[in-house]
Formats: C-alpha cells, structure tokens, sequence
C-alpha cells in the first residue's frame, strides 16, 4: 500500500511537470486596432481553440495560442462594426503579429 501511495505521488508530480512547461511553447496573437478606442476586445478561434484579449490603447495581445490557423474578430464599438481578419497562422513559441486592423463603420 506504501508503495502504491509512493508511486501515485511520483506520477502527480511528474504530470504536473508535463503540465507546467506546456504554455511555454505556445504562442501568441497581437496586434493593432485603429481607431485606438473604436473596439473593446477581440477574438482568436480556431477549430479547436477559442481564446478572448483586451485592447488598450488599441494594441492587443492574446497569450496561450496553440499552434494552428485562427481567425481574429474585434469586436468593436457603435459607430463602428465588428472586423475580422481570417488565415492568422500561429506556430509554438512565437509571436504573431497580424499587424493593423482598422474598422469600418
């Protein structure tokens, strides 16, 4: 019974190892959105993955990425209309930067 107690815990610790240097290998979505104060938030989804960010000051940046293809939705503020911007391609590890999104109204 020790034994099996002994290994139960040395099997805890070893997966939250896995899991603790996991998100260091994901990426990240960031960004621009003109007018500065025309949007509030703004959204990654892919087939797998929906992920939300603020904007301030008009820059964005959504952490925790999985690598994969993700289409950005700002959503922004009356007068101006929601934007989207599809095919944003994120790989681990790096940032990408989907440089400026401007809204139409």
């Amino acid at each position: 019974m020790k034994n099996f107690k002994t290994g139960l815990i040395a099997l805890s610790i070893t997966a939250a190892g896995l899991f603790a240097f996991r998100s260091e290998y994901a990426g990240s979505i960031k960004g621009m959105v003109v007018p500065a104060d025309g949007a509030t938030r703004v959204w990654a989804i892919s087939s797998s993955d929906t992920l939300r960010g603020d904007i301030q000051g008009g820059n964005f940046e959504i952490m925790h990425a999985k690598a994969g293809t993700y289409r950005i939705i700002v959503e922004a503020k009356p007068p101006y209309k929601n934007t989207a911007k599809d095919n944003v391609v994120v790989t681990d590890g790096a940032p990408t930067n989907v440089g400026e999104i401007k809204l139409g109204q």
